[in-house]
């Protein structure tokens, strides 16, 4: 009688050592992403400040400044200039200045050394002043 091959054996052990292969992988992925992670929550500190000073054309209306996605100041202008200091947070920071009563909104890019920067607001809208 000739020997016959189990087929069905040869397929089982065949997706067992693929199953346990897949696992393997989806470990070794879960490790790097984990270890990825704990490089990233190094939190740093930064010893720069940002001063932020609202000279003229603010007086008796409400502003919002934030910087990235937090909030810096909300509240209305009561006297002018209105100095603000902020400790550098991010790597890279933007400032916006919302004018509530216009609605608009100006941008500008702080600096990775800190700062002073000056503003002003006439009819145009809000300008950095030089520094």
């Amino acid at each position: 009688m000739a020997h016959r091959l189990n087929t069905n054996k040869q397929f089982m052990i065949g997706n067992g050592i693929l199953a346990f292969a897949v696992i393997m992988v989806v470990v070794i992925f879960v490790y790097m992403s984990l270890r990825a992670n704990a490089f990233k929550q190094t939190e740093r500190n930064y010893q720069e400040v940002y001063t932020i000073c609202l000279t003229k054309g603010f007086a008796g209306e409400p502003i919002e400044m934030h910087i990235n996605d937090s909030t810096v100041y909300d509240g209305y202008v009561t006297a002018e200039p209105l100095t603000v200091e902020v400790k550098r947070f991010a790597e890279e920071n933007a400032l916006l200045i919302v004018d509530k009563q216009t609605e608009g909104i100006s941008t500008f890019n702080l600096s990775e050394k800190g700062g002073t920067y000056r503003f002003e607001k006439d009819k145009e809208g809000i300008k950095l002043l030089a520094q």
